[in-house]
């Protein structure tokens, strides 16, 4: 009997899959953007960057080369750094105020118990359609210590204790201005968030037998974490960038105002005043810089408390 072997199994042969060809049709959408973007940040920024790596000669004439030499400039320059705080204790008082003003009349323009929230609505936020220049007059006439609302106030009560453009008021009063721009704007934002809460979690909180206050506490505020999150960011940026106003009313009170009242108005008069072109440069480097890392700092924490 004779026994007849196997044939041999076939060599086992790697399966390959095809190899996707790049599609470059996505970067011809997004080229537009692309260019644009570099020409209007990339550009100026790197272009600012090179400018504070150099030093004009006061004698010689031209620009040096002094490598990183303005920046530790900036960092013991006392004018920079005292502009710097003001903004931070700008910041520290004056948004917290208009978030919390613009979340309550977001959640009182969308509860159903308010008649006509549609023209409030739109009243809240109509001051934000009013130029910065022209709402910084306005409030600079009415801060007037000799005209204005001001001095109709002290007159009709007999007394000199109300003056909005002086030293010790000064910083609150431009942040009355920040806020009466602003919290229209951040109003909408929390307006669009409760807008797209789901209706059945106010149903199923209605049958549970929660009321009004506890619906806020436990449906809309955590719905507007996010949303809220944004507005303190931007509110941030937008600290940090004051300028229109002060600098508007330096032109009323010069003596109260400086020229580096804020860091915007340090770099923008290095420049424009000065001429000192490379370290007005500098200065604004440093502040952007300085802007970002905090914004993203507040954004983390504000990430990991969301988790």
């Amino acid at each position: 009997m004779t026994s007849t072997a196997a044939p041999p199994a076939p060599p086992h042969r790697a399966v390959t899959k095809p190899r996707r060809r790049r599609q470059w049709r996505g970067w011809l959408f997004v080229a537009p953007f692309l260019l644009v973007f570099a020409l209007v940040f990339l550009t100026p920024v790197i272009y600012a960057f090179g400018l504070s790596l150099y030093r004009t000669q006061a004698f010689f004439g031209g620009s040096a080369f002094v490598g990183f030499d303005n920046y530790a400039l900036v960092f013991a320059d006392t004018k920079f750094w005292e502009s710097f705080v003001r903004v931070v204790l700008f910041l520290a008082i004056q948004v917290p105020i208009m978030l919390l003003l613009a979340l309550v009349a977001a959640l009182a323009i969308d509860s159903a118990r308010l008649h006509a929230s549609g023209f409030f609505r739109i009243v809240i936020f109509l001051p934000y359609a009013v130029p910065a220049v022209v709402a910084t007059l306005m409030w600079g006439f009415m801060y007037g210590e000799n005209f204005g609302l001001a001095a109709d106030l002290n007159h009709l009560f007999g007394t000199n204790a109300i003056k909005p453009l002086s030293g010790d008021w000064m910083l609150a009063s431009i942040g009355n201005i920040v806020t009466w721009e602003f919290v229209g704007y951040n109003m909408l934002i929390f307006y669009s968030a409760l807008k797209v809460i789901p209706t059945d979690l106010f149903e199923a909180a209605a049958i549970d037998g929660a009321g009004t206050f506890r619906t806020i506490l436990s449906i809309k505020l955590p719905a507007l974490r996010p949303a809220l999150m944004v507005a303190t960011i931007f509110s941030i940026i937008g600290s940090f960038q004051l300028f229109n106003e002060p600098n508007i009313l330096r032109t009323l009170v010069p003596n109260v105002i400086s020229t580096f009242y804020t860091p915007n108005m340090y770099a923008y008069n290095l420049s424009f005043g000065g001429q000192q072109y490379n370290y007005s440069a500098t200065v604004a480097i440093v502040m952007g810089v300085l802007t970002a890392v905090i914004a993203y700092v507040v954004q983390l924490r504000g990430a990991r408390k969301g988790m």
